[in-house]
């Protein structure tokens, strides 16, 4: 009789296939990966997409070190919620990423259980679940990303304002905010630098809808690429993710915009009832190492322990832009989502 795999298990062949293909022929007496507690050399974290913040370096360094295959995946905070929630009963992940605004709906859907990894205590607390269920990880700013080759003659935008100009007509993007932790960042970026408030969303849903009526397309997934082939010529986005596409060679620019901006924290936490825990808190307290830091600072993403290091603040915008980068009460960010998204659908649409 045929014995279909779970969706774990297709997860781990696929992971196991890529690296043999990835490191040519195998060498079936090479050693295996040890198993963690679910009985499997792999551990399944959602929301690690390769060309997010350096994922593909991180998770494939922490295989390298550990022998345990860490798959990259490509979903967004709202995927992986809404996954999460599905597979409550029969847990696929071990690990879930997401932006800080859906911590504490994770926490809510009881998705997630306590774990403090190992060098997280120096993490500041408005950064860490009360529970232990979450920890940040590490912070972006919400910025432009712009692909000068393709803006027909337009100038590099520098404002929100400019965003809404007919020279700029359908050529910005941002991720869609009702599913996407970056795309609602960039509406709570745009509502408070023009005078909005998690209290008052008038502003922010106003701007949007122009931005809207101006052309602006908000695809699901992460659109890094299609800046650097100028299908979208100018993402709203996190900064990290502009200075990984210049050094990849694309011809864009990251710009702040001058009314102001917002700093997004991401976090981590533990799937509860991870099926290999074991190998759960190991990825967990590699994120939160020294080396783990490092290697996300070397994706542009701003380190909660420690500084961010000087070779990779010399490649990016002055100090004093980033100063335009505000904070907000996560917690009540997270807890208005929803009243948002109702409003954008309705005002906005998709």
């Amino acid at each position: 009789m045929h014995v279909g795999r779970t969706p774990r298990a297709l997860i781990a062949v696929v992971a196991a296939g890529l690296a043999l293909t990835a490191c040519g022929s195998a060498d079936t007496s090479a050693e295996q990966p040890a198993a963690g507690a679910g009985g499997s050399g792999t551990v399944i974290t959602y929301n690690s997409p390769a060309e997010w913040g350096n994922f593909g370096e991180v998770l494939a360094t922490f295989t390298a070190e550990t022998g345990i295959q860490a798959p990259n995946d490509p979903k967004n905070s709202g995927q992986t919620l809404a996954a999460l929630q599905a597979e409550k009963d029969a847990p696929v992940a071990d690990v879930a990423y997401a932006g800080i605004a859906f911590g504490d709906q994770l926490v809510q859907a009881g998705v997630l259980q306590p774990y403090t990894p190992e060098g997280s205590e120096a993490v500041p607390a408005d950064l860490r679940a009360a529970d232990g269920s979450w920890t940040a990880v590490h912070t972006g700013t919400i910025a432009f990303i712009v692909n000068t080759d393709h803006l027909d003659g337009a100038a590099v935008p520098t404002s929100w304002a400019d965003l809404t100009e007919p020279e700029y007509a359908g050529k910005v993007g941002y991720l869609d905010p009702t599913q996407a932790a970056v795309g609602y960042s960039v509406a709570t970026a745009a509502n408070e630098a023009l005078g909005g408030s998690l209290d008052d969303w008038g502003p922010g849903i106003d701007y949007l809808a122009q931005l809207k009526a101006n052309g602006a397309v908000t695809p699901a997934q992460t659109a890094t690429a299609k800046v650097a082939q100028g299908e979208i010529p100018i993402l709203i986005d996190t900064d990290f993710n502009g200075y990984e596409l210049r050094d990849e060679g694309a011809n864009v620019q990251v710009v702040i915009p001058a009314e102001g901006s917002l700093l997004v924290p991401y976090v981590v936490g533990l799937v509860n009832g991870a099926p290999d825990r074991a190998n759960a808190e190991q990825l967990l307290d590699f994120y939160f190492s020294t080396q783990g830091q490092q290697l996300f600072a070397e994706g542009y993403m701003r380190p909660v322990i420690g500084e961010l290091p000087a070779e990779m603040t010399g490649k990016m915008l002055p100090a004093a832009d980033y100063e335009r980068a505000t904070t907000v009460d996560y917690v009540q960010q997270g807890e208005v989502q929803q009243s948002f998204i109702e409003r954008f659908k309705a005002e906005v649409g998709q």
